[in-house]
């Protein structure tokens, strides 16, 4: 690879000259492509639908993070995580998302906010996009706590030190992929340029564009 080229992603399309969609669910959907390869050779591809999401890394002024710890059937686990969640509205502004996040499996309101990175959690077999926010100035939000059901009703709240996720990413002990993302990626932008280097909030995001 020319050491010149830009390292960028960049949008490409290649023909799909059948499609259809053997399963949908409530929030997914899988679907079969039969696609057309640069050789002209077509092959099938089955990869789940998805609508997005958000996730947030919350970050206090004393340099901890809030997580939570909440049991993940499909790994059989209890993992500890960032607040995060789908986008449920088709072209929602994905600050607003966060935000509303934020508040309603921490109970907690920010300030400032910044995007500190995007990914494709899975891009072999799901189209999922996610982007993980950059929270500061917290506080307690205002009014009631929102009522959880489900796995969310046994989750745990912590708030623990940017540099001990960063640690037990890195020892294999952290998993998610958001709170490990957004765990390394904060901590990189702190060795770099800061966190006001990071792109604002409201930047924009091909992969999921939104109404402002």
């Amino acid at each position: 690879m020319d050491s010149a080229r830009a390292v960028e992603d960049t949008p490409e399309e290649w023909p799909v000259v059948a499609t259809a969609t053997p399963f949908q669910g409530n929030k997914t959907s899988v679907r079969t492509d039969d696609v057309v390869m640069p050789d002209g050779s077509v092959v099938r591809r089955d990869y789940q639908v998805h609508p997005g999401s958000v996730a947030v890394l919350a970050l206090d002024g004393e340099g901890r993070v809030v997580v939570l710890r909440q049991y993940r059937h499909p790994v059989r686990q209890r993992l500890w995580e960032i607040p995060a969640g789908l986008l449920d509205i088709p072209g929602e502004n994905p600050l607003h998302a966060a935000q509303r996040e934020l508040y309603e499996e921490a109970h907690i309101k920010a300030e400032s906010w910044r995007v500190l990175t995007d990914v494709y959690t899975t891009p072999g077999g799901c189209d999922e996009a996610v982007r993980i926010f950059l929270a500061r100035e917290l506080s307690t939000a205002e009014g009631e706590r929102y009522e959880v059901s489900e796995e969310e009703a046994d989750m745990e709240q912590a708030r623990v030190p940017l540099t001990e996720l960063v640690r037990g990413a890195l020892a294999g002990e952290l998993h998610n992929t958001c709170l490990v993302v957004g765990a390394l990626s904060a901590a990189a932008a702190l060795a770099g340029e800061g966190f006001d280097a990071l792109r604002p909030a409201e930047a924009p995001w091909p992969a999921r564009p939104f109404d402002a």
